[in-house]
């Protein structure tokens, strides 16, 4: 059972450490299977709490490190922007509650997928309507839209480049905090703990003695 309160530790360790900037490549972060694993196997208020209150601590810390660097991230159009980054962690939560823990490897990395997709239509759908970068091609019609899902910006790779390393990542640390936890689970031992062994031949109930004739 101790091992089970590492779980959260593991998780925001290895979060934390893939915001590092320049660590990893770009959108490949351990962020979507974080949110989509807390809500699969965190219960309560933690579930939320963890993965939401870990973002928001990064990004400050974050966004203090850019402005030291000359780059303007405390402007609204760039604050309304991360908004959305927190409804997008909120909504892998949700997806993750829809899990059961005992789900199968397989079927969890696959949910960590589909919360990759979603991040990646929430938060790029984000940047298009807010635009903090003033983006000439994201105009405000459905062909800008789509060039903000598919091309992106000139002098920067294309969308779809971060959107691979968004599903990459989703893919490799959904399968890492799965497995994680499958480690961190109860032994057999540990479960039939406690338990009432059976009892053996001597503590056995006597036979009753047959009447005498």
């Amino acid at each position: 059972m101790k091992y089970k309160l590492l779980l959260p530790l593991i998780f925001v360790a290895v979060f934390a450490g893939s915001r590092i900037p320049g660590l990893l490549p770009p959108n490949f972060s351990a962020a979507y299977a974080f949110a989509f694993c807390a809500g699969v196997y965190f219960r309560g208020a933690l579930a939320w709490a963890l993965p939401l209150g870990v973002m928001l601590a990064t990004d400050l810390g974050l966004n203090l490190y850019y402005s030291l660097h000359g780059i303007r991230v405390w402007d609204l159009p760039d604050l309304e922007n991360q908004l959305f980054n927190y409804i997008a962690l909120a909504s892998l939560i949700f997806l993750g509650r829809r899990f059961q823990q005992q789900k199968s490897l397989l079927k969890l990395v696959g949910g960590g997928l589909l919360g990759a997709v979603l991040f990646y239509l929430i938060t790029n759908t984000a940047s298009w309507l807010f635009n903090p970068f003033h983006n000439p091609e994201y105009s405000r019609n459905l062909a800008g839209w789509i060039i903000a899902l598919t091309r992106g910006t000139g002098g920067y790779p294309t969308t779809l480049e971060f959107f691979r390393n968004t599903l990459l990542s989703g893919g490799l640390f959904t399968a890492l905090f799965a497995a994680s936890e499958k480690l961190a689970a109860e032994s057999p031992a540990d479960k039939t703990a406690g338990g009432r062994a059976p009892a053996s031949e001597a503590e056995a109930p006597a036979e009753p003695e047959e009447a005498q004739a």
